[in-house]
């Protein structure tokens, strides 16, 4: 678990580092990506928030590979995490 937790935060920092190269709004993009990467499917991030990009092979890999590590959550975990994104996002709307 440690690997794969190593993997999310390099994944999460590079991914951070493209939204600020573009100029975009880093908490909505990150927002989304977080949303896709719970509950969505690995093509559902490159067609939305990585829609932009060019994820190459390996990358595509890594992420397959977070994905799954994410399926493989508790299910009581996962809702958890769903309600905390959700209430992060319910506090930007707010703002």
């Amino acid at each position: 678990m440690k690997g794969s937790s190593t993997l999310l935060l390099v994944a999460l920092a590079v991914l951070c580092t493209c939204g600020l190269a573009k100029g975009e709004d880093n908490s909505e993009f990150f927002m989304e990506f977080l949303q896709v990467l719970l509950v969505g499917s690995p093509e559902e991030l490159y067609e939305g928030p990585l829609g932009k990009y060019n994820v190459n092979q390996d990358a595509k890999e890594a992420l397959t590979e977070l994905k799954s590590c994410i399926a493989g959550l508790q299910p009581m975990h996962k809702a958890e995490l769903v309600k905390l994104l959700e209430q992060v996002l319910g506090s930007e709307d707010d703002a």
